[in-house]
């Protein structure tokens, strides 16, 4: 009798488990009651549901002044690697326009096969620096800064105002941090920043007190109304634009000078404003690439391609 009932339990367990299985299954999809509002609620009875944290909001990219990059280059066997390197860099940065100016009495084809390339908006200019100018101890890529000044504005002038926009000069063979055009696009009127590897020292910056320069850093002619190199300013577009007749000086401008020749003309120093944490972060490098070694260089091209460098 009791292996009657035994068989009879085992032949029956395994449909008592396919019913507890099938009960438990739909108990879980029933759908779960609406949770009580803590706290009152409103006129009607119910409560609002709590509105979502909205993601913080990015300024539009259409919104950002632009920033106009000057950049006098010249031919020489490093121009291509160090406008590559530039290059490289401007592509990061967003509603950046790069004005190119080649020391040249007409484009070059390497530059301007570079310029095409490059994947990014610029613009590519020529002026001939005058021979008599040429002369070691003379300022250099005076012509071609003020060829883009010129450029901006005749692009600018017939456009209505506001016109948002940053003008900052960068030589080719200059290393940025991309945090630096961060910082300079919100200049008001003519912002400046230290400068690494410049003068002798391992940087040179404006000495800041209470928000205001009150003075230079540097290891040559602290004495210079504006002792700064090219690298470590920037200037508002509608500066440059309200300043037409503000350029680069040859007559009477000596080496070094240059800086403070132009920044005279358009702003004084308790009116320059800080950046880079109050001048203390270096976010730009005069790096210069070494002279390059061609001791072996075939006089005549020997090579059965000519492949460009």
């Amino acid at each position: 009798m009791k292996s009657l009932l035994f068989s009879r339990f085992l032949l029956l367990l395994p449909w008592v488990l396919i019913v507890i299985i099938v009960l438990d299954i739909d108990s879980s999809r029933a759908p779960l009651p609406a949770l009580a509002p803590r706290g009152g609620g409103g006129s009607s009875g119910g409560a609002r549901p709590a509105a979502a944290r909205a993601p913080p909001q990015r300024r539009p990219e259409a919104a950002l002044p632009t920033i106009y990059a000057i950049t006098p280059t010249y031919s020489r066997p490093v121009q291509k690697a160090e406008l590559t390197r530039l290059a490289n860099t401007f592509r990061q940065v967003a509603r950046l326009h790069w004005i190119l100016v080649e020391d040249a009495a007409a484009r070059s084809e390497l530059v301007s096969r570079f310029v095409a390339g490059a994947g990014l908006p610029c613009t590519h200019l020529h002026v001939p620096t005058p021979r008599r100018y040429k002369r070691p101890g003379l300022p250099r890529a005076t012509e071609q800064r003020n060829a883009g000044l010129a450029w901006l504005r005749q692009r600018h002038q017939h456009l209505p105002p506001p016109q948002p926009g940053v003008l900052f000069f960068a030589d080719d063979d200059n290393t940025y941090s991309l945090e630096l055009f961060q910082e300079m696009r919100t200049t008001r009127k003519v912002s400046v920043w230290p400068v690494g590897l410049v003068g002798g020292r391992r940087y040179e910056r404006p000495v800041v007190e209470n928000g205001k320069v009150v003075g230079w850093y540097t290891g040559w002619r602290a004495d210079r109304p504006f002792a700064i190199d090219m690298a470590g300013f920037a200037v508002s577009l509608q500066v440059i634009l309200s300043h037409p007749k503000a350029v680069f000086k040859r007559r009477g401008s000596q080496p070094g000078m240059q800086e403070s020749d132009f920044l005279k003309q358009i702003t004084t120093v308790e009116e320059l404003e800080p950046k880079a944490n109050n001048c203390t972060k270096v976010l730009v490098w005069h790096t210069r690439t070494e002279k390059v070694n061609l001791a072996n260089e075939p006089k005549y091209h020997l090579d059965t391609v000519n492949i460009e460098v």
